[in-house]
């Protein structure tokens, strides 16, 4: 899919150094950009999910620690 993205001066300038610090397209830096942001989306909501499970499993235990 096609897609037109408008970027400030600043982020046009900041997308083409880390296009060429990576060596690769600046189309290729979005696409890798938006693709670790998606991964660090969905890992913190799954270490967030697995932190409340394990506090309310281990919720008294927790409480007798902290006395």
């Amino acid at each position: 899919m096609a897609m037109t993205l408008r970027l400030t001066d600043e982020d046009e300038q900041a997308l083409a150094l880390l296009a060429e610090a990576q060596g690769i397209s600046k189309q290729e830096a979005t696409v890798r950009a938006i693709r670790d942001a998606a991964a660090r989306h969905v890992h913190q909501d799954r270490v967030s999910e697995l932190s409340l499970a394990a506090r309310s499993r281990y919720a008294e235990v927790l409480e007798r620690l902290g006395r």
